[in-house]
């Protein structure tokens, strides 16, 4: 049985008093109102990590990730973060390929494959994103670029790396833009994705593999998306920078 995952992004928010405090308060919701089988990943600004993953420690369904890593082992790259940085830090986690990224550091699919694969070298689970904008969306191109993006990010990677990824389809245009894509239009994509999986790897890896969603996904509208047979949980936004939202959705898979 594949991982049903609801993740948080909290992206550049919360002063490091403030997400200790936001994160120490969603810790307390879940132990106490959250029964079932999904885990839980809060990726939060690198400040934050070490401070959250001691307060994660001991809770089995609760994990912490970070926002990026750099592509290299180390070296005179003034302000990154490396993978092993992040994994001593007792993060298990790393977003990669997030849109915000490939759109205002110019990251392309072939660098993001290059941090994937430095990540799992430091025994991090990528959530690796992809998606189309809202243009490519109304030409109707968003099956190619999402193609075009698994080929060039995460096929290069051999089945055991595959294996060990969590892939986020996140469309560009229903980011922070209260647009969410319908259920149907969710399913679809995710069904691609996973077909797209089982032509490259087989369809027993295609059938573990966890896909999200993200974009605009709320209390409101979690419970929908989640049931499609596709979908295996979300990666939450804005909603995460609010306890009672996120541990809402949270609560959908209870």
């Amino acid at each position: 049985m594949r991982a049903k995952i609801i993740g948080a992004n909290w992206k550049m928010n919360m002063e490091y008093p403030a997400g200790v405090a936001l994160f120490s308060d969603m810790i307390d919701m879940i132990r106490t109102e959250v029964t079932g089988i999904q885990q839980t990943v809060v990726c939060c600004p690198f400040i934050h990590l070490h401070a959250l993953a001691q307060l994660a420690a001991g809770h089995a369904a609760i994990s912490v990730g970070a926002e990026n890593c750099h592509e290299a082992e180390s070296g005179a790259f003034t302000g990154e973060i490396s993978a092993g940085m992040i994994r001593s830090t007792g993060a298990d986690y790393v977003i990669l390929g997030h849109s915000e990224r490939r759109k205002y550091a110019g990251e392309t699919s072939a660098l993001v494959c290059q941090k994937t694969k430095i990540a799992l070298s430091h025994g991090l689970k990528p959530i690796l994103c992809i998606g189309e904008t809202k243009d490519e969306r109304a030409a109707n191109l968003q099956i190619g670029v999402l193609k075009r993006q698994l080929n060039e990010s995460v096929f290069p990677l051999d089945i055991d790396s595959f294996s060990k990824l969590v892939i986020a389809y996140e469309p560009i245009w229903a980011i922070g833009t209260g647009q969410t894509a319908s259920a149907a239009q969710a399913q679809e994509v995710h069904w691609f994705i996973r077909q797209e999986i089982a032509a490259r790897y087989g369809q027993e890896t295609a059938n573990d593999t966890t896909l999200l969603y993200g974009g605009s996904c709320k209390p409101v509208n979690a419970k929908e998306l989640f049931s499609q047979v596709d979908i295996d949980g979300g990666l939450i936004g804005g909603a995460s920078l609010n306890a009672r939202e996120f541990v809402d959705i949270v609560k959908v898979y209870n």
